[in-house]
């Protein structure tokens, strides 16, 4: 990490002093100072907890998303694609489709979604709790809360006739607003922190072990530096829940983030074409799911 550490808002501050995770051992800078803004957990959740969740995977049905609307032009040279892997959303569904949550794009990029089951909402509380103690109050926005909750699936597809490792996120940045935090379920992962365009080694990477927690936030780690997951451990007998066809999960990531509230509308509310865009999506969701039947109803 340099001495000056900038910000996107401008100006330089003073590197920090070298810092450890509370309750997981030592970060892993690749330099010798790490900046403030990540926390690591590594036995965050309980034997019964992780088990509930567990059961709680076991009855969902995530699916599989393009990246773009098919009934729109793609941007120039962008050929449609599917995404890595299969995915759920629980307090509000951000659609590849729609473009994700980027300001000052932030209509009709959110559509609500199922709550938390108990023990997620349980958990939250809990990660939220540790976000005010962590964080300084400027890097936690007003009537901040973890309100949605992407549930990503990391391992083999089934590519014809080849089982492929496709567990993997490449280099990206989170707009939501405040800190993320995110818990991780099966084989570990190893999340790296880059700065844009560096062909370098990365600034910090963190390897993300089963039961663990994860919160990032503040200027450094989400304005400033983009994140990735480099790989994930290849255990070839673990096969988590859910039954997915043609896919085996080694790892399961719950990332929590806030969305402003208002940012959230109802399907019946989204604006065409995005109403349009997803409704193959809602519908696929509603064979499975009592909320989006609903959501399904009320838009007719």
């Amino acid at each position: 990490m340099p001495s000056n550490v900038v910000s996107r808002r401008g100006g330089a501050s003073r590197a920090p002093a070298p810092l450890r995770a509370k309750g997981g051992g030592p970060l892993r800078p690749l330099g010798a100072r790490v900046a403030p803004g990540h926390h690591y957990f590594r036995d965050f959740l309980t034997g019964p907890d992780r088990s509930a969740l567990l059961e709680y995977l076991s009855e969902l049905h995530p699916i599989w998303e393009n990246r773009y609307p098919e009934r729109q032009a793609r941007p120039e040279g962008r050929a449609q694609r599917r995404l890595l892997r299969p995915v759920y959303w629980l307090g509000g569904w951000q659609f590849a489709c729609l473009d994700y949550y980027r300001p000052p794009r932030v209509k009709n990029r959110v559509v609500a979604a199922e709550p938390y089951p108990p023990v997620l909402a349980r958990l939250v509380l809990e990660i939220e709790r540790r976000v005010h103690k962590l964080f300084a109050v400027s890097d936690v926005p007003r009537g901040f809360r973890l309100n949605t909750c992407l549930i990503n699936f990391y391992g083999n597809r089934l590519e014809q006739g080849r089982s492929v490792d496709v567990a993997r996120v490449g280099e990206h940045r989170d707009f939501e607003p405040g800190p993320v935090a995110s818990l991780s379920i099966g084989e570990r992962a190893l999340f790296q922190f880059v700065e844009r365009g560096a062909t370098g080694a990365p600034l910090l990477s963190q390897w993300l072990d089963d039961g663990s927690l994860q919160l990032f936030g503040g200027s450094v780690y989400k304005d400033r530096l983009l994140h990735r997951v480099q790989r994930v451990g290849r255990n070839a007998e673990l096969s988590l829940p859910p039954a997915i066809e043609g896919f085996r999960t080694r790892r399961v990531n719950f990332t929590f983030r806030f969305v402003p509230p208002e940012h959230i509308v109802a399907f019946r509310e989204l604006a065409e074409p995005a109403r349009r865009d997803v409704r193959g999506y809602v519908e696929e969701l509603g064979r499975h799911s009592r909320f989006f039947r609903a959501a399904l109803d009320a838009a007719r």
